[in-house]
């Protein structure tokens, strides 16, 4: 099987989301016809709404930075599907990916022919699969899985990790998890069961209350990353570049981190990371402080207020939900005084009003588009959600990104920049656009 084929196998099983399956017979039937891979290295499991990829990221670089030999499997991909699986920090190779899709192909269409499968298993069941598959050939010494949806009936809990974090929780996804927010908490609280070492990020009063009930019928008591005089902002540099924090814990003062990852939201994503790796040395991992402080400061994630240089500059953030959005337009009030083309596409099943309330009245210049994905939001329906007292002078409309960042680029005068955001599927094509056209990936400003 070639990468190509691979590829279109995957996507011949629906879209990730649309034809998402919350539940996990499927995949424990799956893993257990590949030999149980994830038996093989101890693993931890991230949930959240916001926040989760960055924490999941900041961990394994500093388990990396450890000397820890890691597996980090993260989702969506911007432009690959490859970039979702990362050995010690390496993408998968597609000679290897397509390699390990055959695998799992195999055993799924066997257990269905055995009746023991109802269906095949969904795409992000497969792509789990595949990734545990990759970790166990490569020996890794640690798994750091994102969940993708949930936790309690997620792929990625098949795996039984050790330890499991869960980031700020907010609303999001609410045709699978719940409509109240005590119900997207239950959801994603369930990853803590007996035994584990858990984490969890500072919440709502509300959204704590269910974690902790959780946690006190399962026995565990969780380490609560909460806010205090700690972490403290030590400096941060123009334009919303490398902030500097001291952190402190019960275990160990960081002092004058210089974090990779912009954004004040980033603070609280790091003290979760920082728990995570310290709930890590206390299992006999060699985490040391410094460690942890290289880590937090080599860590960066595509996509998330991610800054690629140029006339114009263009300010990547894939936020997705409402509390996403808030954070953005935090980034864009206190760093950004450029006038700014937003250029905004999302899922229509999103809190599209919301989302419109909290970020389009910072651009100068509202370029409105459509995405190539069958759960997209189209032009008409993101129209409806500009705010009445918007300028609609400002507002222009897309049918494509390929249009859009052309007309972005036509009319952002010096010294503009453009902001890519509401989606993380927008901000791929944007990506893969500007690398079609010749712009350099490794423009990424400091």
């Amino acid at each position: 099987m070639s990468f190509d084929q691979a590829l279109a196998y995957l996507l011949s099983l629906g879209h990730e989301t649309l034809t998402i399956k919350l539940g996990l017979r499927n995949t424990e039937r799956l893993l257990a016809a590949l030999g149980d891979p994830q038996e093989q290295f101890p693993s931890v499991q991230i949930a959240g709404t916001n926040g989760k990829g960055s924490t999941a990221i900041m961990l394994d670089s500093i388990c990396r930075q450890a000397g820890v030999r890691t597996g980090l499997f993260t989702s969506p991909h911007l432009i690959r599907i490859t970039e979702r699986i990362r050995i010690n920090g390496e993408e998968i190779s597609p000679s290897s990916f397509a390699r390990f899709t055959n695998e799992v192909k195999s055993a799924a269409e066997e257990l269905l022919v055995r009746g023991e499968l109802e269906t095949l298993p969904t795409f992000f069941e497969h792509v789990t699969a595949i990734a545990l598959l990759a970790f166990r050939e490569a020996r890794i010494e640690l798994a750091i899985l994102e969940t993708g949806l949930g936790g309690r009936l997620d792929s990625t809990t098949a795996a039984g990790a050790e330890v499991v974090g869960i980031t700020q929780i907010a609303m999001d996804h609410e045709e699978y998890l719940g409509h109240t927010l005590r119900e997207i908490a239950a959801e994603k609280a369930a990853i803590i069961r007996p035994g584990v070492a858990a984490v969890v990020a500072p919440q709502s009063d509300e959204a704590r209350d269910v974690i902790q009930r959780r946690a006190e019928q399962v026995g565990v008591t969780p380490i609560f990353a909460e806010d205090s005089e700690y972490p403290q902002v030590t400096s941060s540099a123009p334009q919303g570049g490398p902030m500097r924090v001291t952190f402190k814990t019960n275990f160990e003062t960081y002092e004058d981190v210089c974090l990779g990852l912009r954004g004040r939201h980033q603070i609280e994503n790091a003290t979760t990371a920082i728990a995570l790796a310290e709930g890590l040395r206390a299992r006999g991992a060699p985490i040391s402080r410094e460690a942890v402080i290289r880590g937090l400061e080599q860590a960066r994630h595509p996509g998330r207020l991610e800054l690629w240089d140029g006339e114009p500059p263009i300010l990547f953030d894939g936020a997705h939900n409402p509390a996403a959005a808030e954070g953005l337009r935090a980034y864009l009030d206190e760093f950004v005084s450029s006038p700014v083309t937003m250029v905004f596409g999302a899922m229509r099943d999103k809190a599209l009003s919301e989302m419109a309330a909290a970020l389009f009245s910072a651009a100068h210049i509202l370029i409105l588009t459509e995405i190539d994905n069958p759960r997209a939001a189209r032009i008409d329906l993101l129209e409806s959600v500009v705010p009445g007292e918007l300028d609609r002078a400002k507002v222009h409309l897309a049918r494509s990104p390929e249009q859009a960042l052309q007309l972005a680029k036509e009319l952002t005068m010096s010294p503009g920049l453009i902001c890519v955001t509401g989606s993380l599927y927008l901000v791929g094509r944007t990506q893969e656009i500007l690398k079609a056209a010749g712009r350099d990936l490794a423009t990424q400003a400091g």
